[in-house]
């Protein structure tokens, strides 16, 4: 019997195809693949698969991706007859035979245009299986490739050329009750730099963790791609390129397509906005423009420093020291890195009698250029001054490393590889139980593996990591699962607590009240086999405590009638009528 020839779904079907087999022939194997990615449409099309009489079991998931196959020609049907409880049981098994991430997110986005109630079904039950294929690292790759996959936006683009009809165009949308939008202009795309009108795809997949981590029904929220034009000459030159063909926005551009867009945005009422892998000098200008005047974070900055603030008071507790006993040092100093290092120096600030400049010298950094300190404030950008400390300079990380003999470590410079055998032996020397922490996303960007980590420093890390990493089996054949430090836990608690209490702002509070409400959920026994998190599988219980949490601690920022009055349970019994569920499902605040 003649073999499937290449591409991953033709493998699949191979692989699916019964004894009694009916033959296609190259032309209708080829007009399948037609809306699949090139490197699943090869030259030779033919495969076998089973047609006859007995009913193929062909999983549902390929009749989104081959919309031909569920015509009448064949009998299709799914694995098993399924029931609207069961459906997401079967459909996660037939994602999980897709052979590669790329082809997972493809087969996902597909089954979100074509039925959004069975995707969020799938997603909301199998949130942690499915996360990886959302979001990071495999929206890392679809971001990359966004322009020449065979994808439907499900968002607003709105470009330089749409200057002075913004919000013409907001206004035409279909959705007339928007409350949550994220918002990016593709500059900084995770660690992979100006990615463009390509952006949109990061817009997508945080806005879609609203609904699966939050329960904001997705009817509320509106993914945008600001379209300023893109430096990334690959993308310029690609013909498959969908955005603007021209260089980034001058400073006046961006500010005035900004301007309006915020404007615009007010016209729909209450809106929280998250902004979104903006480059590092507009980020803060972002945030310092209207921070204050509107429901508004950026989760790059805040998000970010947040959820690692949760992982260093987890892992301080499993070492058995206080945060103020800790010297933090971080490799890289953009806008992750300093957001970091200004809300641990807040927590201390707030937690002790220790001033806010106190608090700050618990941090130091190492750039690219060497350690940040005084000698060179001169030429830091602004961001980096509150941390130019009166030290010596040291040329790179490891001078540095040994001058200041760092308690934890943090990665956030996107360089891979730069936590290697040496900085943890360091470590190991410095620290009974060094706390190592590669936050770069995508995995490719990490500083360094789980499994290097682990073996590097004897067992003895405490680690968390931006992109998950496969658990290891130790010397004894116990298999150790690393923790990651997922924005996921933070962002959408925070923009859902906004939302629901109408705040007016959103301060750096907020975030302090999360993450320690996050920490204090790690339990005795989860630090013992290396747990710094909740469990993700409980997301949704997670996030409606935090959400009960912050607005009960942040009444003030509420704009609802009678909400400094509310007690911490009505707070957590309006966050729990407000979970969304898609139809046919259990409530989810029966298990609350």
């Amino acid at each position: 019997m003649q073999k499937v020839v290449n591409g991953p779904l033709l493998s699949l079907l191979n692989s699916l195809r019964r004894r009694e087999s009916t033959f296609f022939n190259t032309s209708v194997a080829t007009s399948l693949c037609n809306d699949w990615p090139t490197s699943a449409r090869q030259t030779s099309a033919r495969f076998y698969c089973s047609l006859s009489n007995r009913s193929m079991a062909l999983p549902k998931v390929l009749s989104f991706c081959f919309p031909a196959l569920s015509g009448s020609q064949s009998t299709v049907r799914p694995i098993v007859e399924q029931t609207e409880h069961s459906r997401p049981m079967v459909t996660l098994a037939e994602i999980e035979r897709l052979p590669l991430p790329i082809d997972k997110y493809i087969a996902l986005r597909d089954m979100k245009t074509k039925g959004s109630d069975d995707y969020y079904r799938l997603l909301m039950r199998h949130t942690q299986e499915v996360l990886p294929f959302i979001y990071t690292p495999t929206v890392g790759e679809a971001c990359q490739r966004y322009h020449e996959l065979p994808l439907t936006t499900h968002g607003l683009y709105i470009s330089l050329e749409d200057s002075g009809k913004v919000l013409q165009k907001i206004q035409a949308l279909p959705q007339k009750d928007i409350r949550i939008i994220v918002v990016t202009d593709g500059e900084r795309i995770l660690g992979l730099g100006d990615l463009g009108a390509n952006g949109m795809g990061i817009s997508e997949g945080k806005i879609t963790l609203y609904t699966a981590a939050a329960g904001v029904d997705p009817k509320y929220c509106l993914p945008v791609c600001l379209d300023m034009g893109t430096n990334n000459k690959k993308l310029l030159v690609d013909p498959k390129y969908k955005g603007l063909r021209r260089p980034r926005a001058t400073q006046t551009e961006f500010d005035s397509l900004v301007s309006e867009f915020m404007s615009a945005v007010k016209s729909l009422g209450h809106v929280m906005v998250q902004y979104e892998d903006f480059g590092n000098t507009n980020a803060f200008r972002l945030l310092q423009t209207y921070k204050k005047t509107a429901c508004c974070f950026n989760d790059d900055i805040e998000g970010t420093a947040a959820i690692t603030l949760t992982t260093v008071l987890a892992a301080v507790r499993g070492t058995g020291r206080q945060l103020a006993d800790q010297r933090i040092m971080f490799l890289g100093a953009g806008e992750a890195g300093t957001g970091i290092g200004q809300l641990i120096a807040y927590s201390l600030h707030k937690r002790s009698e220790m001033s806010m400049q106190d608090a700050l010298q618990h941090c130091t950094y190492v750039d690219s250029k060497g350690l940040v300190c005084a000698s060179r404030r001169n030429e830091l950008q602004h961001h980096k001054i509150p941390f130019a400390h009166d030290i010596p300079f040291c040329p790179d990380l490891k001078t540095a490393m040994k001058q200041v003999r760092p308690t934890v470590l943090i990665g956030v410079s996107t360089v891979p590889g730069s936590f290697d055998k040496e900085v943890m032996d360091m470590m190991c020397e410095f620290n009974e139980r060094p706390i190592i922490l590669p936050l770069s996303n995508p995995t490719s960007k990490a500083e360094c593996t789980f499994e290097e980590a682990y073996k590097w420093t004897n067992g003895k890390v405490i680690f968390a990591s931006g992109s998950p990493f496969d658990p290891i089996k130790n010397a004894e054949g116990v298999v150790i699962s690393p923790a990651q430090a997922n924005n996921a836990y933070v962002f959408p608690a925070i923009g859902h607590a906004a939302s629901l209490a109408k705040w007016t702002s959103i301060p750096d509070d907020a975030f302090l009240l999360c993450a320690e409400a996050l920490a204090d959920m790690t339990t005795a026994e989860d630090l013992k086999v290396g747990r710094l998190f909740p469990p993700f599988s409980k997301i949704m219980e997670v996030s409606t405590d935090v959400m009960a949490h912050v607005m009960w601690k942040l009444p003030e920022l509420s704009q609802l009638p009678n909400a400094q009055n509310m007690t911490k349970e009505q707070w957590r019994q309006l966050a729990s009528s407000h979970l969304w569920r898609p139809a046919g499902s259990p409530s989810l605040s029966s298990k609350l």
